[in-house]
């Protein structure tokens, strides 16, 4: 007797792993032979990579435009006495030393601020 529920469990437990997957939403298709069939949405954690890219754009810009605005001399005495700080403050000398796209922002910049 227990044999004959044994394909009942299976397709059971089937459904029921089915339906809480259906907890984030589902897609209806239509079929060809016209059935509309409910199927589980894939979840696909979305990484707010625009946000990032926009985050980092507007980090170099502040560095460019401080750069700019304050001088190279002046700029680079800052860094130095961040860099002899705590370990914040010297990740933070880390992240504001000059580069490649801070000296192009920073030369944009004054060509815009004369």
């Amino acid at each position: 007797m227990t044999q004959a529920n044994v394909p009942f469990d299976k397709r059971l437990k089937r459904i029921v792993r089915r339906h809480d997957r259906m907890a984030n939403g589902v897609v209806k298709t239509i079929t060809a032979d016209g059935l509309i069939v409910a199927r589980p949405r894939v979840y696909r954690p979305k990484f707010p990579l625009k946000g990032l890219i926009a985050l980092v754009v507007t980090g170099f810009v502040f560095k460019g435009f401080l750069f700019a605005a304050i001088g190279q001399e002046a700029y680079a005495e800052r860094v130095s006495n961040l860099n002899s700080g705590s370990v914040v403050e010297q990740a933070g000398a880390w992240v504001m030393q000059p580069d490649v796209a801070t000296m192009f922002i920073a030369e944009k910049v004054k060509a815009v601020m004369q």
